[in-house]
Protein backbone atom coordinates (compact mmCIF):
# COMPACT_ATOMS: atom_id res chain seq x y z
CA UNK A 1 0.00 0.00 0.00
CA UNK A 2 1.16 3.62 -0.47
CA UNK A 3 3.41 5.11 2.22
CA UNK A 4 2.49 8.47 3.75
CA UNK A 5 4.14 11.31 5.65
CA UNK A 6 2.33 14.36 7.03
CA UNK A 7 4.87 17.15 7.41
CA UNK A 8 4.78 20.74 8.66
CA UNK A 9 3.00 22.38 11.57
CA UNK A 10 0.34 24.99 10.77
CA UNK A 11 0.88 24.71 7.00
CA UNK A 12 0.94 20.96 6.61
CA UNK A 13 1.49 18.96 3.46
CA UNK A 14 1.14 15.30 2.53
CA UNK A 15 3.90 13.23 0.95
CA UNK A 16 2.72 10.04 -0.79
CA UNK A 17 5.17 7.36 -1.97
CA UNK A 18 3.69 5.08 -4.63
CA UNK A 19 5.07 1.70 -5.68
CA UNK A 20 4.69 0.63 -9.34
CA UNK A 21 0.99 0.58 -10.33
CA UNK A 22 -0.16 1.86 -6.91
CA UNK A 23 -2.80 4.58 -7.20
CA UNK A 24 -3.92 7.67 -5.34
CA UNK A 25 -6.37 10.43 -6.32
CA UNK A 26 -6.99 14.00 -5.20
CA UNK A 27 -9.31 16.91 -5.81
CA UNK A 28 -8.06 19.40 -8.37
CA UNK A 29 -5.68 22.14 -7.23
CA UNK A 30 -3.89 20.36 -4.38
CA UNK A 31 -0.78 18.98 -6.06
CA UNK A 32 2.54 20.71 -5.32
CA UNK A 33 4.89 18.34 -7.18
CA UNK A 34 5.40 14.79 -8.42
CA UNK A 35 8.24 12.68 -9.74
CA UNK A 36 8.39 12.47 -13.52
CA UNK A 37 7.88 8.71 -13.19
CA UNK A 38 4.39 9.22 -11.70
CA UNK A 39 1.64 8.96 -14.30
CA UNK A 40 -1.04 11.67 -13.92
CA UNK A 41 -4.54 11.25 -15.32
CA UNK A 42 -7.63 13.44 -15.04
CA UNK A 43 -10.73 11.28 -14.81
CA UNK A 44 -14.44 11.43 -14.16
CA UNK A 45 -14.30 9.07 -11.20
CA UNK A 46 -17.51 7.13 -10.58
CA UNK A 47 -19.24 8.28 -13.75
CA UNK A 48 -21.12 11.41 -14.81
CA UNK A 49 -23.68 11.34 -11.97
CA UNK A 50 -20.98 11.06 -9.29
CA UNK A 51 -19.10 13.96 -10.88
CA UNK A 52 -22.23 16.08 -10.96
CA UNK A 53 -22.98 15.35 -7.32
CA UNK A 54 -19.41 16.26 -6.38
CA UNK A 55 -19.94 19.70 -7.90
CA UNK A 56 -23.07 20.09 -5.76
CA UNK A 57 -21.02 19.34 -2.64
CA UNK A 58 -18.43 21.97 -3.59
CA UNK A 59 -15.91 19.45 -4.96
CA UNK A 60 -14.58 19.11 -8.51
CA UNK A 61 -16.25 17.35 -11.43
CA UNK A 62 -13.01 15.57 -12.33
CA UNK A 63 -10.39 14.18 -9.96
CA UNK A 64 -6.65 13.81 -10.56
CA UNK A 65 -5.34 10.25 -10.36
CA UNK A 66 -1.67 9.38 -9.78
CA UNK A 67 -0.03 6.03 -10.48
CA UNK A 68 3.44 5.02 -9.31
CA UNK A 69 6.27 4.52 -9.07
CA UNK A 70 7.30 7.77 -7.45
CA UNK A 71 6.42 10.50 -5.01
CA UNK A 72 3.71 13.16 -4.97
CA UNK A 73 3.23 16.06 -2.56
CA UNK A 74 -0.18 17.60 -1.85
CA UNK A 75 -1.35 20.43 0.38
CA UNK A 76 -4.58 22.10 1.46
CA UNK A 77 -5.59 25.64 0.51
CA UNK A 78 -5.83 27.00 4.08
CA UNK A 79 -3.56 26.88 7.11
CA UNK A 80 -4.63 23.80 9.03
CA UNK A 81 -4.09 20.15 9.86
CA UNK A 82 -4.18 17.13 7.56
CA UNK A 83 -6.38 14.37 8.96
CA UNK A 84 -5.71 10.72 8.01
CA UNK A 85 -8.79 8.50 8.29
CA UNK A 86 -8.50 4.77 7.72
CA UNK A 87 -11.68 3.19 6.42
CA UNK A 88 -12.24 -0.50 7.00
CA UNK A 89 -15.45 -1.04 5.11
CA UNK A 90 -17.32 1.82 6.77
CA UNK A 91 -18.05 5.32 5.54
CA UNK A 92 -17.83 8.95 6.58
CA UNK A 93 -19.75 12.07 5.55
CA UNK A 94 -17.71 15.24 5.12
CA UNK A 95 -17.75 18.84 3.99
CA UNK A 96 -16.36 18.49 0.46
CA UNK A 97 -13.98 21.48 0.60
CA UNK A 98 -11.99 19.57 3.24
CA UNK A 99 -11.17 16.66 0.89
CA UNK A 100 -7.47 16.34 0.03
CA UNK A 101 -6.95 12.84 -1.39
CA UNK A 102 -7.60 9.12 -1.02
CA UNK A 103 -6.46 5.69 -2.11
CA UNK A 104 -8.10 4.38 -5.26
CA UNK A 105 -9.84 1.68 -3.20
CA UNK A 106 -11.92 4.43 -1.52
CA UNK A 107 -15.13 5.47 -3.28
CA UNK A 108 -15.80 9.23 -3.46
CA UNK A 109 -19.49 10.00 -3.86
CA UNK A 110 -22.07 12.24 -2.24
CA UNK A 111 -25.33 11.73 -0.45
CA UNK A 112 -28.47 13.74 0.17
CA UNK A 113 -28.24 15.48 3.51
CA UNK A 114 -31.26 15.87 5.72
CA UNK A 115 -33.14 18.81 4.27
CA UNK A 116 -32.89 21.00 7.36
CA UNK A 117 -29.21 20.24 7.83
CA UNK A 118 -28.54 21.06 4.19
CA UNK A 119 -30.44 24.30 3.79
CA UNK A 120 -30.67 25.78 7.27
CA UNK A 121 -27.14 24.75 8.21
CA UNK A 122 -25.77 26.58 5.20
CA UNK A 123 -23.68 23.64 4.02
CA UNK A 124 -25.56 22.66 0.86
CA UNK A 125 -28.04 19.91 0.13
CA UNK A 126 -25.40 17.20 -0.34
CA UNK A 127 -22.52 15.91 1.77
CA UNK A 128 -19.45 14.15 0.37
CA UNK A 129 -19.33 10.45 1.20
CA UNK A 130 -16.20 8.32 1.38
CA UNK A 131 -16.53 4.58 1.80
CA UNK A 132 -14.58 1.39 1.21
CA UNK A 133 -11.26 0.09 2.48
CA UNK A 134 -8.24 2.37 2.56
CA UNK A 135 -6.98 5.79 3.62
CA UNK A 136 -8.71 9.10 2.98
CA UNK A 137 -7.16 12.45 3.91
CA UNK A 138 -9.14 15.53 4.92
CA UNK A 139 -7.73 19.00 5.56
CA UNK A 140 -9.05 21.05 8.46
CA UNK A 141 -9.28 24.83 8.40
CA UNK A 142 -7.21 26.00 11.36
CA UNK A 143 -6.98 23.62 14.31
CA UNK A 144 -8.46 20.14 14.46
CA UNK A 145 -10.83 18.81 17.13
CA UNK A 146 -11.74 15.11 17.23
CA UNK A 147 -14.70 14.06 19.37
CA UNK A 148 -15.54 10.43 20.10
CA UNK A 149 -19.14 10.38 21.27
CA UNK A 150 -20.49 7.65 23.51
CA UNK A 151 -23.95 6.17 22.85
CA UNK A 152 -26.53 8.88 23.52
CA UNK A 153 -23.91 11.64 23.95
CA UNK A 154 -24.88 14.78 22.03
CA UNK A 155 -22.97 17.86 20.90
CA UNK A 156 -24.10 21.00 19.07
CA UNK A 157 -21.76 22.36 16.41
CA UNK A 158 -21.95 25.67 14.57
CA UNK A 159 -22.57 24.39 11.03
CA UNK A 160 -19.51 25.82 9.29
CA UNK A 161 -17.17 24.23 11.86
CA UNK A 162 -18.39 20.70 11.12
CA UNK A 163 -15.82 18.93 8.93
CA UNK A 164 -17.04 15.33 9.01
CA UNK A 165 -18.59 12.48 10.98
CA UNK A 166 -19.11 8.76 10.71
CA UNK A 167 -22.10 7.83 8.61
CA UNK A 168 -24.98 6.39 10.63
CA UNK A 169 -24.81 8.93 13.44
CA UNK A 170 -28.04 10.78 14.13
CA UNK A 171 -27.87 14.47 13.19
CA UNK A 172 -30.27 17.36 12.81
CA UNK A 173 -30.32 21.15 12.92
CA UNK A 174 -31.78 23.14 15.79
CA UNK A 175 -32.36 26.82 16.42
CA UNK A 176 -30.05 27.93 19.23
CA UNK A 177 -30.72 31.24 20.97
CA UNK A 178 -32.43 33.82 18.79
CA UNK A 179 -31.81 36.91 16.70
CA UNK A 180 -30.01 38.56 19.61
CA UNK A 181 -27.37 35.78 19.49
CA UNK A 182 -26.91 36.30 15.75
CA UNK A 183 -26.57 40.10 15.74
CA UNK A 184 -24.82 40.71 19.07
CA UNK A 185 -22.99 37.51 20.00
CA UNK A 186 -22.05 36.74 16.36
CA UNK A 187 -23.03 33.11 16.71
CA UNK A 188 -24.67 31.07 13.99
CA UNK A 189 -28.45 30.90 14.01
CA UNK A 190 -28.55 27.13 13.45
CA UNK A 191 -26.39 24.51 15.11
CA UNK A 192 -25.96 20.93 13.88
CA UNK A 193 -26.86 18.50 16.66
CA UNK A 194 -25.03 15.15 16.46
CA UNK A 195 -25.63 12.15 18.71
CA UNK A 196 -23.25 9.22 19.33
CA UNK A 197 -21.95 6.68 19.13
CA UNK A 198 -19.35 7.70 16.60
CA UNK A 199 -16.51 10.06 15.75
CA UNK A 200 -16.86 13.71 14.72
CA UNK A 201 -14.16 15.93 13.18
CA UNK A 202 -14.34 19.73 13.66
CA UNK A 203 -12.18 22.58 12.41
CA UNK A 204 -11.59 25.76 14.38
CA UNK A 205 -11.49 28.19 11.44
CA UNK A 206 -13.95 28.84 8.62
CA UNK A 207 -13.44 30.49 5.25
CA UNK A 208 -15.95 33.16 6.27
CA UNK A 209 -14.00 33.98 9.44
CA UNK A 210 -10.74 34.32 7.53
CA UNK A 211 -12.34 36.53 4.88
CA UNK A 212 -13.95 38.76 7.54
CA UNK A 213 -10.62 39.17 9.33
CA UNK A 214 -8.89 40.23 6.08
CA UNK A 215 -11.54 42.70 4.85
CA UNK A 216 -10.25 45.69 6.91
CA UNK A 217 -6.80 45.25 5.35
CA UNK A 218 -7.92 44.98 1.71
CA UNK A 219 -7.78 48.05 -0.57
CA UNK A 220 -11.12 49.52 -1.59
CA UNK A 221 -12.24 51.38 -4.68
CA UNK A 222 -9.78 49.68 -7.02
CA UNK A 223 -10.51 47.11 -9.70
CA UNK A 224 -6.94 45.87 -9.94
CA UNK A 225 -3.56 47.21 -10.87
CA UNK A 226 -1.66 49.98 -9.12
CA UNK A 227 -3.33 53.30 -8.42
CA UNK A 228 -1.14 56.38 -9.03
CA UNK A 229 -2.19 59.81 -7.84
CA UNK A 230 -0.71 63.02 -9.32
Amino acid sequence: MPQYQILGDDLQYLKVQLAPQEGFYADAGHMIMKNASVNLQTRLRGGFLSGLKRILTGGSFFVTEFYGPGEIILSGIFPGKIVPIQLQGGSILAEAHSFLGAETSVEYDSTMAKLTAGWLGGEGLFLARFRGVGNVFLHSYGGLIVKDLAPGETIQVEASHLMGFQEGMNYSVQLVGGLRSVFFAHEGLFFVTITGPGRVWLHTLTAEQLASALIPYLPTGQQGGIGINF
